[in-house]
């Protein structure tokens, strides 16, 4: 076999001034100035890519909000631990957030944080000398308000959210939870038995955990069930909250619920399988809905995006 080079010889061409280009002059950023208001940053920003998809995420709240739509949050436990509960709160007050999602991990830095000022133990200096997980007040406390909880047929957000709201921690007004019993917003948690450090106290109680997390599930999927039109933000789960947001959408779907148009959002500092899988993609793509990824460390795209939000409105 004998190849022979190819010239480039009559090659057929186009003036650019015809081709169709996916970014212009008009999408370029403008420098900041000093003094310059937010309104003035965001629109500075390109309209290219992820500052786009900023804009037009922000742009899908201000619509659902101003039309009685649910936006509803799934957070990781990071995103409280890095100091987001205050923008999270700002936002349910301002009834921007309707409902919000935790994974068991979530409660214990939102106790924490309202107990003591404090949470995000050293793990890497702990776990060698057995002592990781089994800081007293937060295993006995929360077991304790779960086991409350389930005699008045609570889930466990509203269990532990009743707890800190009546109580007189010194920093509850930083305590998702507790907002969410202030303000009528339901707040729940699901739970994966074993992966969270209340689970190797004493006072933790299987059954009660895992019938109060099913109640959590049941209302959660009573959010799913009135998503349409509205938004669905995971920010920081990788695997739990991901799944248990797919199985609502699923049940909700059989039972003749119409949930097809809306908008999905998974932030995190990298973009996983399941949240791309399950929240970014496989809900919308048969609807009229758009999903969106925003990559980047929580403390700075949360209160970005929540920035821009407020400003909209």
């Amino acid at each position: 076999m004998r190849f022979m080079p190819v010239s480039p010889e009559g090659l057929k061409t186009y003036s650019i001034r015809t081709r169709k280009s996916k970014v212009g002059v008009g999408d370029f950023a403008r420098p900041v100035s000093s003094g310059g208001t937010l309104e003035d940053f965001l629109g500075r920003l390109p309209n290219t890519l992820a500052a786009k998809d900023l804009k037009d995420i922000a742009s899908a709240v201000i619509t659902a909000h101003r039309g009685g739509k649910v936006v509803a949050a799934g957070l990781g436990a990071h995103v409280i631990k890095v100091g987001l509960g205050p923008v999270i709160i700002d936002l349910m007050e301002r009834g921007i957030i309707k409902a919000v999602a935790l994974n068991g991990a979530g409660i214990v830095h939102d106790f924490e944080i309202a107990f003591a000022g404090r949470t995000s133990e050293d793990v890497d200096s702990e776990i060698g000398e057995g002592t990781f997980g089994m800081a007293e007040e937060t295993g006995r406390l929360l077991n304790e308000a779960i086991g409350r909880g389930l005699k008045k047929g609570w889930g466990i957000g509203r269990s532990a959210g009743e707890m800190i709201h009546r109580s007189r921690y010194p920093h509850k007004d930083l305590s998702i939870l507790a907002a969410g019993t202030r303000l009528g917003i339901p707040v729940t948690v699901h739970v994966a038995v074993g992966t969270d450090i209340l689970h190797v106290h004493p006072g933790m109680d299987g059954a009660a955990t895992g019938e109060c997390s099913y109640r959590d599930f049941q209302l959660f999927t009573g959010v799913v069930a009135k998503l349409e039109s509205g938004v669905f933000f995971n920010i920081g789960s990788a695997v739990i909250l991901p799944e248990v947001f797919l199985k609502a959408l699923t049940l909700v779907r059989n039972l003749g619920y119409k949930v097809q148009n809306f908008t999905t959002v998974n932030m995190d500092f990298i973009q996983h399988y399941r949240p791309v899988t399950n929240v970014v993609r496989r809900p919308t793509k048969d609807g009229a809905g758009r999903g969106y990824t925003l990559t980047g460390h929580h403390e700075i795209m949360v209160p970005l995006l929540a920035a821009a939000v407020v400003e909209g409105l």
